[in-house]
């Protein structure tokens, strides 16, 4: 059972070491225009170490801000690195919606801009991790690289990193929305996932109006022998849940 994070997680705290996070632009090819992706890099940053990466997407409503600006994803990494919780990591916070404008305005269930979430697997892939590993100190081994995200993000985690076990290990769903594949199409070879994976996990508030999505995949996995952490947990489709989620989920990443 896994417990709600604890009060003060995700409050700013005085005199600790702490990260830094910068707004950078890469250039995509799959997109044909510069895009922009924050990126955090821990306490005691150094080019002369390397660094895990986990790439953590947003919602169908944000962009590359949402996490910096409503998870409070810097104080809630730097409290848990000045508790010793974490392994050392660059989180890369990229916009999941590729295409020109991506900004999340108008009609933001638009046909084109739901397409832009699924464009985005070929920009990560050819456009974006070419970017990382270029500019920062990082390991390029798959057990090196994780994918993450909250409900159309999630869904995107899932649908990415699955399909990608040659370059994610550790993958997360925070309440994945309906552009999840069907566990079918996700796992079609479970042993083959179980054997590669290091962490999946999968989790959903117990309120949320989304919450089949969630049920229909962690039944498949049980029942086709796919390990995986699935956290049931108390609230809806906000914020709380996902930032108890980022609390517990980087705790058990790229850990021997």
């Amino acid at each position: 059972m896994i417990e709600t994070a604890p009060t003060g997680f995700d409050q700013y705290r005085e005199h600790i070491s702490r990260g830094q996070i910068e707004l950078v632009e890469y250039y995509s090819e799959t997109v044909g225009c510069d895009r922009k992706t924050f990126i955090y890099t821990p306490p005691g940053y150094s080019e002369q170490h390397k660094y895990n990466v986990l790439f953590l997407l947003h919602g169908i409503g944000g962009d590359e801000a949402e996490w910096k600006n409503h998870g409070n994803i810097q104080v809630v990494l730097d409290n848990l690195y000045a508790d010793g919780k974490l392994e050392p990591m660059i989180v890369v916070l990229p916009n999941g919606r590729a295409m020109p404008n991506d900004r999340a305005e108008g009609d933001i269930f638009d046909p084109d801009k739901v397409k832009a979430f699924e464009t985005f697997e070929f920009d990560l892939l050819h456009d974006l991790i070419p970017f990382i590993e270029s500019k920062y100190p990082v390991f390029t081994g798959r057990e090196n690289y994780s994918i993450a995200g909250l409900s159309m993000g999630g869904g995107q985690a899932l649908n990415i990193g699955l399909n990608h076990l040659d370059r994610f290990a550790w993958v997360g769903a925070f309440s994945p929305a309906p552009n999840t594949k069907v566990p079918e199409l996700l796992v079609p070879n479970p042993e083959e996932a179980a054997n590669l994976l290091r962490l999946l996990w999968l989790s959903c508030g117990d309120q949320d109006d989304l919450k089949h999505i969630s049920d229909r995949t962690h039944s498949y996995l049980s029942e086709h022998g796919v390990p995986h952490v699935w956290y049931e947990e108390s609230g809806g489709h906000d914020w709380p849940v996902w930032k108890n989620d980022l609390y517990h989920f980087s705790q058990l990443l790229f850990r021997v």
